[in-house]
């Protein structure tokens, strides 16, 4: 469903230094399967993910959905990113058709999908508030429900619970499972959090420090449907430890 061939991407500063963001990135990733990228900070994870969504347009390589090329930002992927960016002056319902309106598809079994999806994520009686009335893990899920409500086969997720408190974080990577149960999409999901990805992935890409490549990619071999259960499982700590080992190497991570 996605496919990167031999992607590059560099960025020139003001000075006219060049920069280097992802280099030689070369990925495919299945119809309906779930991919978490992780790495070091400034590896290029949210440069990939903007490459997929069409924000950015690699400078050799070439990036595709479906079989065709991204050019420009495509109505058949959805995307979230770390702040739910919702409108202020707009109720949550209004929020969530946001994206139809502008695609000039907001016809009313649009607005019945929305109302479903705001259910579906517990958000149901809550319509017609406004975002400043939600907590932030309630905006989420709102802006999750937006990236959804034109049904898009692709669904691209840049840190989305970054912001949130540990238990919001849980709370809110279980409801995704179980979106992503019920409504099927082919999910691309940058995190910096390693037990996050290995919950949530068939597939963990790890990317090398600056510039970005890809150094291995592990397959997740837990049971579906999952819960933070599954932590103390072999499986979930081989492949934490091994995502961990190509992060930081022989270094170890202790307190003081």
């Amino acid at each position: 469903m996605i496919a990167f061939e031999a992607a590059w991407k560099v960025f020139e500063a003001r000075s006219g230094e060049l920069t280097t963001a992802v280099a030689d990135i070369s990925l495919d990733i299945a119809k309906n399967e779930f991919v978490c990228l992780v790495g070091p900070s400034g590896c290029g994870k949210s440069t990939l993910l903007r490459l997929a969504a069409g924000l950015l347009l690699p400078d050799r390589g070439s990036v595709s959905i479906g079989g065709e090329r991204v050019r420009e930002p495509r109505s058949d992927t959805g995307i979230v990113f770390q702040s739910p960016t919702l409108l202020p002056w707009a109720t949550i319902l209004d929020n969530v058709l946001f994206p139809a309106k502008m695609m000039g598809v907001a016809s009313p079994e649009i607005q019945e999908r929305a109302k479903a999806l705001l259910k579906l994520v517990g958000l149901e009686g809550l319509e017609r508030r406004f975002p400043r009335e939600l907590s932030g893990g309630m905006q989420q899920r709102a802006g999750i429900c937006r990236a959804l409500i034109h049904n898009p086969a692709v669904l691209l997720m840049d840190e989305p619970f970054g912001a949130l408190d540990a238990l919001t974080r849980e709370e809110l990577t279980i409801e995704l499972l179980r979106i992503w149960t019920t409504q099927p999409k082919t999910i691309l999901f940058v995190t910096h959090s390693i037990p996050e990805a290995v919950m949530l992935a068939d597939r963990v890409v790890v990317m090398s420090a600056h510039p970005g490549r890809v150094a291995e990619v592990l397959r997740v071999d837990l049971p579906r449907p999952r819960s933070f259960q599954m932590e103390s499982a072999d499986e979930f700590h081989r492949c934490t430890q091994r995502v961990r080992q190509l992060i930081f190497g022989d270094r170890t991570l202790q307190a003081a």
